[in-house]
């Protein structure tokens, strides 16, 4: 007889203000601990070195991290020109340096010159598989690959702080996904004829989640010990608030269960546009993520996208 899937504990969203030098996957390994919950995924890696916000969907929940992974990030990040890194951050080994010093005006243009889509070759520092094996795997080993380059766009650059004296500052970027805030920086640096590296980053937002809405590993610690994750956690749906949401009747979610789309008749809310996407309730009861599609015959239905119970 096939082995019954224990029923997850706790569903939803927590977010995490992830530590300084815990991986994404230590916060994951972390959180298995104190919730006893082995169905825990993260929405979007994040450095040893960075701290911030980090999506972590537990239970049924988990099916939606990889829809959180790409969407857009906010980062606050400061930086230091003068000195280029192998790691093109601060925790690296010093690789060159430079007397050129930048001045602010410069400095605010290189950064403003930043938006936009562009082509970035990812750091050999990093998790990007190449020939199956992790980059960051072939660097310890000394070894450098050629990286192709990969689409990205910076949504939004803004220089916060720049000190001509000690040549550091700070900005602001929100980026797609893949975006490596970092080589970002060392770019920087070279627009400026110099070199330049990341000395801190702090993620401020993923996609919808924020840090006002975060949470340290010592909080969920203790909620765990009160008996209150649940009061941490957000509804799984909080994800997709910027869809519409539908409803649908017991026939619709009988028609979903299987797989089928939905006529009109059984959906309340259908956008009248194919290819939107929607949040589908049944009972009050989030159930699915749907998209609204053509019919062979003509006419427009829900069409299951990704369940979440």
């Amino acid at each position: 007889m096939p082995v019954k899937r224990r029923e997850s504990r706790y569903n939803g969203v927590l977010i995490v203000d992830k530590p300084q030098d815990f991986t994404s996957f230590d916060v994951v390994a972390k959180l298995r601990g104190i919730l006893r919950e082995r169905r825990i995924g993260h929405g979007g890696t994040l450095d040893p070195m960075a701290t911030g916000v980090l999506p972590v969907f537990v239970g049924g929940a988990t099916r939606a991290a990889d829809m959180a992974a790409a969407q857009a990030k906010a980062y606050d990040a400061c930086f230091a020109l003068g000195y280029a890194t192998d790691t093109q951050d601060s925790t690296g080994a010093e690789t060159a340096r430079s007397d050129r010093r930048a001045a602010l005006a410069d400095v605010q243009a290189a950064v403003d010159a930043m938006r936009g889509e562009q082509m970035q070759v990812p750091p050999m520092y990093s998790a990007v598989k190449v020939d199956g094996r992790r980059l960051y795997d072939l660097a310890r080993q000394g070894v450098e690959v050629a990286r192709a380059a990969r689409p990205i766009t910076v949504h939004e650059a803004e220089l916060l702080a720049f000190d001509e004296q000690t040549q550091c500052g700070r900005l602001r970027v929100v980026c797609s996904k893949g975006t490596y805030v970092r080589t970002l920086l060392h770019d920087l640096g070279e627009r400026l004829g110099t070199y330049a590296v990341m000395t801190a980053l702090r993620r401020t937002a993923s996609g919808r989640y924020t840090l006002a809405q975060s949470h340290t590993l010592a909080d969920i610690q203790r909620a765990a010990d009160e008996d209150r994750i649940a009061s941490l956690l957000l509804p799984t749906d909080s994800l997709f608030a910027a869809y519409p949401a539908v409803h649908i009747d017991d026939y619709g979610l009988a028609r979903a269960q299987n797989g089928a789309f939905i006529a009109p008749p059984h959906v309340t809310g259908l956008p009248a546009q194919a290819g939107a996407l929607c949040r589908v309730y049944h009972r009050g009861e989030f159930w699915m993520l749907g998209r609204v599609d053509e019919l062979e015959r003509g006419g427009l239905a829900l069409f299951y996208e990704k369940r979440f119970r």
